[in-house]
């Protein structure tokens, strides 16, 4: 029996000795799923081109001259692209044989012994071809873009530049203190940031072509879904570019006095949406709590990552207790930990009763992209996070765990040490426009943010001016022009933004100055990089908290 499926679809089939081929094709057909025998690996490549669902060869047909043709294929192959193959070894093949040699050149590589059961060849077809099928609907779908879709790639490869040269530091260091285990870190990273990455842009891509689309008949109904979803994938691709800055400890923090029961609590409702129902939250608030000293958006970060390990933990359900309380490490604890000064701190633990861990999983548990989900699930950066958020902090976080009766996770943050000051939200919808003659002096490298910044500040009625560099700006603050704030990115070319506001306030002492930064190398902790009358929002930023900086400073 014969079967016919599309060519993406089929196998291409390589066992050149005794009946393997026939027997494998025997099987695929009764099985309703089709295939080609093909003599040699030559025309196996060459059947390659039409299409082809996997490949089912024979370890031995791997040795031949023929071979670098496949592996150049395999190279070659496109970034939607991963052909699956099912590589039928003998006994012991595995470990032994050219198996191993070349499991890694091959890729997506399965190895099934010899003799197997039909139903074990057709278990790992049925996988292969479900795997290869998404495949292809990944690729109609990137055929289907459009030129501002290409745009958007276009600024992802700026964007996979920059982790890659953030990757190769990483490769360094890692190298430097744990060469075992580097390769598997780096293939954690590349795996589990482009699953992401690449979710996050199809849903920014998809909704802006859908956008496109639908303006393009004139329908204007039902927009704000669409670009929902383009905002809401948008946040989670920054969210996870501040968990590689905040592991790298290269973000800038805004360290406050927090009420930290109050931030426990008003996290309560999206904690709880977070969890299955069959997972019990139980909050034990500290009565008399101490004030702790820490950037709040950073804090609430790391605790919704805590809470989700901790439910993930919990497959079938249990008990989660987020508890606060007040602790002093005293110097025979501070002395095992470098940049951990004894003193008092506020503490933020979170107890689940799961699976637990075992001492090697603890021992990596804040390394970079070190996971046990699933490919796909996680990129190992949630922990990472939190320690270089609580390092960067000058505080501590802890582990304690037992396989199959749960974990405890610690948080340890400074004490705050002044007087805590009561915070009031800005009503930004109550605070009025621009008055007369106000204007904002705009120095921003990137076009289309200054574009976009320039545009906002326009429709509040405010006058502006632009340069692309500090030396465009210069000229303009040494002059006659009225500037009431100067709005600055901190990763200038050439002269840094911080360098430009020095300047600025030799011919305006006054000048007050809102820097906008992407990660300030420098100014990592913004207490002590900016000077009064200076304050700093973070990209990517709403363009609500830009006005509402933009009328505070002002008129402060």
């Amino acid at each position: 029996m014969t079967v016919t499926v599309p060519l993406s679809e089929r196998a291409l089939i390589l066992a050149p000795l005794g009946r393997d081929s026939q027997i494998a094709l025997m099987i695929l057909n009764e099985a309703g799923y089709g295939g080609l025998i093909t003599p040699d690996l030559a025309n196996l490549c060459s059947e390659l081109e039409p299409g082809a669902g996997l490949l089912l060869i024979a370890a031995e047909a791997l040795n031949g001259p023929d071979l670098e043709d496949l592996l150049a294929y395999l190279k070659q192959q496109p970034a939607w692209s991963d052909l699956p193959i099912v590589l039928f070894t003998h006994h012991g093949g595995a470990e032994q044989g050219p198996s191993s040699r070349l499991s890694e050149l091959l890729g997506n590589v399965t190895f099934l012994e010899r003799p197997f059961h039909p139903a074990t060849l057709i278990s790992l077809v049925s996988t292969a071809l479900r795997g290869r099928r998404r495949q292809y609907e990944a690729r109609d779908r990137l055929i289907d873009l459009s030129e501002s879709e290409r745009r958007l790639q276009s600024t992802l490869e700026t964007l996979e530049q920059q982790v890659e040269e953030r990757t190769a530091q990483l490769r360094h260091n890692e190298e430097a203190l744990r060469q075992s285990q580097k390769m598997e870190a780096v293939g954690q990273l590349t795996g589990g940031i482009a699953h992401d990455f690449n979710n996050m842009l199809t849903g920014i891509i998809g909704s802006l072509e859908l956008l496109r689309r639908r303006l393009a008949r004139g329908r204007t109904d039902d927009l704000d879904s669409l670009i929902d979803l383009g905002v809401t994938s948008a946040n989670r691709a920054a969210g996870l570019t501040h968990r590689l800055l905040a592991f790298s400890r290269r973000q800038s923090l805004d360290s406050k006095a927090v009420q930290m029961n109050d931030l426990v609590q008003s996290m309560g409702e999206l904690l709880q949406r977070s969890l299955n129902e069959s997972i019990q939250l139980d909050m034990r608030l500290h009565e008399q709590l101490w004030v702790a000293e820490a950037d709040p958006n950073q804090l609430e970060s790391a605790l919704l990552n805590l809470v989700i390990n901790a439910r993930d933990a919990m497959p079938d359900g249990g008990n989660l207790v987020v508890e606060t309380g007040n602790q002093v490490l005293d110097r025979d604890f501070t002395a095992s930990y470098s940049n951990l000064a004894p003193g008092d701190y506020v503490v933020l633990s979170v107890t689940d009763n799961g699976c637990g861990m075992p001492q090697s999983v603890i021992n990596r548990a804040f390394d970079p992209f070190f996971t046990t989900k699933p490919i796909g699930q996680g990129t190992g950066l949630g922990l990472s996070m939190i320690y270089g958020f609580s390092k960067q902090s000058g505080g501590h976080v802890s582990i304690d765990s037992e396989i199959d009766q749960g974990t405890t996770v610690k948080l340890y943050l400074p004490r705050f040490q002044g007087e805590s000051l009561p915070h009031t939200p800005m009503d930004t919808e109550q605070t009025p426009d621009a008055l007369e003659g106000e204007t904002v002096l705009i120095v921003e490298d990137d076009p289309a943010v200054r574009v976009l910044v320039s545009a906002v500040l326009s429709e509040l009625g405010y006058g502006f001016v632009e340069a692309s560099d500090a030396d465009g700006a210069v000229p303009i603050l040494d002059s006659a022009q009225r500037i009431d704030l100067l709005i600055s990115d901190v990763g200038l070319p050439g002269m840094n933004g911080r360098q430009l506001a020095e300047i600025g306030r030799q011919y305006r002492p006054e000048l007050k100055v809102l820097f906008i930064t992407g990660y300030a190398e420098h100014a990592a902790v913004r207490g002590g990089f900016l000077d009064p009358g200076m304050q700093m929002i973070t990209k990517p930023f709403t363009f609500d908290l830009l006005t509402a900086k933009v009328r505070e400073m002002i008129r402060g």
